[in-house]
């Protein structure tokens, strides 16, 4: 099989494990010309904050950047869904030659007074950290007058990569903590960090973890309150998922008020019954029943569960996965969960993983595996066609590239409607892995009749 033709200047961005001693570059701005599947800057600073649903949500630019909303994501709000709409000022030439703050206040104090918000966000654009609108002193004045938190977003997208839009969220959220009164909270509570409630998911983990006896504090950001994160600091412990959207903001609360973290997955069996007990090794000291009740909560799941996979794994044993996601924590606990499938993953990368994430992917991977930074789609294509995949794993923007090849997708990304979180998310995705995998429409993809035709010649 041909090997994918990668440029010249990414070549230390691709590993082939078993090939080479590990070396990987990551974190680095991403190819001109090589139409990164990775977002900018403003991009990340929407994803962490956006979920937050009684807040309001202004994009300071041009209106083209306010397309992507949590309307046609998969947030989910137990309460208000402010966080659905999506604000611009649109700006337009006339603006650019002569400044949008004008058009900036005016906007906020519009929407303010119409949706009465607990507190509003304003992100920065490419196009308006060029022009030099000064977007603090505005938010500064606004929120004198209207007495809420109005909070910048500095977000300019050519600024960084989509980490540092992670950066710029964390930053404008810790302006809100420790603003609010934290009278009542248990010793034993913590904040959920990093997740996104994505159809619905952080009720899955708050079940757990009230059948566990703990408290949540704070959903930070999915199903967020401003109310919340202002006494989130009252918390005794941060759980942060997603490998870098949050960490930042956990780093901040231990630097400034102590509180510790722990790094979890609520993916997979393995990864979310170790997030279960680490938080219940963490207040063991508090409460010397919580290891119990924990240990009861991953039996009963795991009892409904097992049954349930063991049938899906009779179709999948020996079938080839590739993974493509945001972030390589959520790949980690992938490459598990196919084992459990009886599967093996060939391919993975991510947009924004570290080295140190890496190099715990290659750690976990098997000889061949293609671990990939920052990739493309002339990339991706080319290393699907290679290890002749049978599902690929991915985002919106992953999906045209399997579904033109004649491989299996499966949605792991924003904009899935489906719960993959908790032991009943491993059943989900159990589920619609086997659904796409064994389908027989694969067969009658050009690729595959290639392929068949080249068989019986």
């Amino acid at each position: 099989m041909k090997t994918a033709v990668i440029f010249e200047e990414r070549k230390d961005q691709i590993y082939r494990k078993g090939e080479q001693p590990f070396e990987l570059a990551c974190n680095r701005e991403s190819l001109a010309g090589a139409v990164s599947q990775r977002a900018c800057v403003f991009c990340g600073s929407r994803v962490v904050l956006y979920p937050i649903a009684d807040a309001l949500h202004l994009v300071h630019g041009p209106i083209g950047c306010a397309v992507y909303t949590w309307d046609i994501r998969g947030a989910l709000s137990s309460g208000p869904e402010l966080h659905r709409l999506s604000f611009s000022t649109d700006l337009q030439e006339e603006d650019v030659i002569f400044g949008g703050e004008k058009k900036l206040e005016a906007a906020l104090n519009e929407l303010i007074e119409r949706y009465q918000p607990r507190a509003a966000f304003v992100y920065s654009t490419c196009i308006v950290g060029i022009i030099g609108d000064d977007l603090a002193g505005v938010c500064k004045k606004v929120e004198a007058e209207k007495g809420i938190p109005v909070i910048p977003v500095q977000s300019e997208g050519f600024k960084g990569n989509k980490r540092a839009g992670y950066e710029a969220a964390c930053k404008a959220m810790f302006r809100l903590v420790g603003t609010g009164d934290t009278t009542g909270i248990s010793p034993v509570s913590l904040n959920i960090l990093g997740d996104f409630n994505l159809a619905g998911e952080i009720w899955i983990i708050r079940d757990y973890l009230k059948r566990m006896g703990v408290e949540v504090v704070a959903n930070i950001t999915g199903d967020g309150r401003i109310a919340d994160i202002q006494r989130c600091h009252g918390a005794a412990l941060n759980l942060v998922q997603c490998s870098g959207a949050t960490l930042d903001l956990a780093k901040m609360m231990k630097e400034k008020y102590g509180i510790p973290y722990i790094r979890v997955s609520y993916f997979g069996i393995e990864d979310m019954a170790e997030s279960l007990y680490q938080v219940a090794r963490f207040f063991e000291s508090r409460d010397p029943e919580i290891m119990k009740r924990t240990e009861a909560v991953v039996r009963e799941e795991l009892e409904e569960l097992h049954p349930k996979l063991v049938e899906f794994r009779k179709d999948l044993e020996g079938k080839k996965a590739a993974i493509y996601v945001g972030g390589a924590f959520k790949a980690f606990s992938l490459i598990k969960a196919f084992r459990h499938l009886g599967m093996k993953v060939v391919m993975v990368g991510s947009q924004t993983g570290t080295k140190e994430d890496y190099r715990e992917l290659e750690e976990i991977t098997d000889p061949g595996t293609i671990i990939v930074d920052d990739s493309n789609p002339l990339e991706l294509s080319a290393f699907i066609k290679e290890k002749d995949v049978d599902i690929f794993v991915g985002g919106v923007k992953e999906r045209p590239i399997a579904y033109k090849l004649g491989v299996g997708f499966c949605d792991h990304n924003h904009e899935r409607k489906i719960a993959l979180e908790g032991f009943v998310g491993m059943y989900n995705f159990a589920k619609e892995v086997h659904s796409t995998v064994i389908s027989p429409v694969w067969q009658f993809a050009p690729r595959r009749q290639k392929q068949k035709e080249a068989g019986n010649e």
